[in-house]
C-alpha cells in the first residue's frame, strides 16, 4: 500500500532526508522517533505530497506522489501541529466545511458517524473554540479521515494531552490501521511508541538508523537504546 524507496531530501546542501526505504500495508502502525531536526517532519511531508523529494520514490497504492499527486492525495489523511479549524465555527460547520472542500459530498450522517468515531458527537453544535487541545486534535483527525483515506499520517498527535486523551486516539488509530490502512506518525516518547507501534524507526540527521520490532525487543530496552542514540549525538 505504501512503498517508499531510495527517499532523500535536501535543502540546499543540507540533507534532511537521506535513503529511506520503507513498505507498509493495511494493519500497520509505525512509529518515528528522533531528536529536533531529525528529519520526521519532513518525511511526513514529503509522503503527504507537501514537499518534492529530491530523490527517491514514494508510491501510495501504486500512485507516485510526485507524478500523480493528486490521486495519492485522495488517499491520505493528514494530521500536523496546526490543526487548521476555524475557531468561530461549530465542531458540525467544520466538518460540514472541509467536506465540501474535499468535494466528499458527505451526508449528515457521514459527518455524524466520522464525529462518534472520534467521540465528539455529544460537542457538534459547540464552536471550536471551546474544545480542549485533545478534543481539538480529535476534530482533526475527524477531518482528516473523512475522504476514507487509506493512508493516516500524524506529526506529534499526542502532544499536550491528557491521559484519558491519549487512550482515546491510540484506539482511534488502532481502528484505523487494522480496518482503513497503515498509520505513520511522530513521536518524542519511546515508552508510548512502544505500547502503540507495530514497528519502530529512530531517525538520526534524516537516516533510519535502527527499525525495532517491540513484540521482539523488550521496552525498557528499547527506551535505553533511544537514549543512547539521542546521547551519542554532538
Amino acid at each position: 500500500m505504501l512503498e517508499i524507496r531510495g527517499l532523500s531530501k535536501s535543502f540546499g546542501r543540507r540533507k534532511a532526508l537521506q535513503g529511506i526505504d520503507l513498505v507498509a500495508g493495511p494493519g500497520e502502525l509505525l512509529a518515528f522517533l528522533g531528536p529536533n531536526g531529525a528529519g520526521k517532519t519532513t518525511f511526513l511531508k514529503v509522503v503527504s505530497t507537501l514537499l518534492t523529494p529530491s530523490s527517491g520514490s514514494v508510491r501510495i497504492e501504486g500512485f507516485d506522489v510526485v507524478e500523480e499527486p493528486e490521486e495519492a492525495r485522495r488517499r491520505i489523511g493528514c494530521v500536523f501541529h496546526d490543526f487548521m479549524l476555524y475557531d468561530d465555527l461549530t465542531v458540525g460547520e467544520n466538518l460540514a466545511f472541509f467536506g465540501r472542500l474535499y468535494d466528499s459530498h458527505a451526508t449528515e450522517e457521514h459527518l455524524d458517524r466520522e464525529l462518534e468515531r472520534v467521540g465528539l458527537l455529544h460537542r457538534k453544535a459547540d464552536r471550536v473554540s471551546t474544545l480542549s487541545r485533545g478534543m481539538k486534535q480529535r476534530l482533526a483527525l475527524a477531518r482528516a479521515m473523512l475522504n476514507g483515506p487509506h493512508l493516516l499520517l500524524l506529526d506529534e498527535p499526542f502532544t499536550g494531552l491528557d491521559e484519558a486523551a491519549v487512550d482515546t486516539l491510540k484506539a482511534t488509530l488502532r481502528a484505523f490501521a487494522s480496518s482503513s490502512g497503515p498509520v505513520l506518525l511522530t513521536t518524542h516518547d519511546p515508552r508510548l511508541a512502544h505500547g502503540l507501534a507495530s514497528r519502530m524507526f529512530i531517525i538520526v540527521r534524516g537516516q533510519v538508523v535502527r527499525e525495532v520490532r517491540p513484540d521482539r525487543t523488550p521496552v525498557e530496552s528499547f527506551v535505553q537504546e533511544y537514549r543512547e542514540q539521542l546521547g551519542a549525538l554532538p
